[in-house]
């Protein structure tokens, strides 16, 4: 595993986390976020000869932990911003906060972007092959 490139690529989720909390919509977000995948899964493929897939999965990962961070920690600004997610914060038990239910669904959502990931660098790294063959 090649984990410097996974940390580097990793950094456009850092960007994520604290765009998603000032500037970025809901709406938009996920149009942000296939641009920085079909990114990611192209530099994975350019860089690497095989792991394509794990690359991208142990990127989609890392990428959670920024977010997932940035959002308990900046939850006072991000609520407010973001309505949609307010309202199903309000839905869960009494019991469990916001804070709680974002560290519980946050390592989720990163194994499945990562698994997305993962399918981007391994369709990228095809071709880019047939392009240098």
């Amino acid at each position: 595993m090649n984990w410097n490139l996974i940390f580097k690529l990793s950094l456009f989720g850092l960007f994520m986390a604290f765009a998603t909390v000032y500037f970025i919509p809901s709406l938009i977000e996920p149009f942000c976020w296939l641009a920085i995948f079909i990114a990611c899964a192209y530099i994975i493929a350019r860089a690497l000869s095989s792991g394509y897939f794990l690359h991208g999965l142990a990127v989609g990962i890392v990428n959670s932990v920024w977010i997932t961070a940035a959002h308990i920690l900046l939850l006072d600004t991000y609520l407010p911003l973001h309505p949609r997610e307010a309202a199903m914060m309000e839905k869960m038990p009494a019991s469990i906060g916001p804070k709680v239910a974002m560290l519980i669904t946050g390592p989720f959502i990163g194994v499945i972007s990562g698994l997305i990931l993962g399918l981007f660098a391994v369709i990228a790294s095809k071709i880019i092959r047939k392009q240098v063959a």
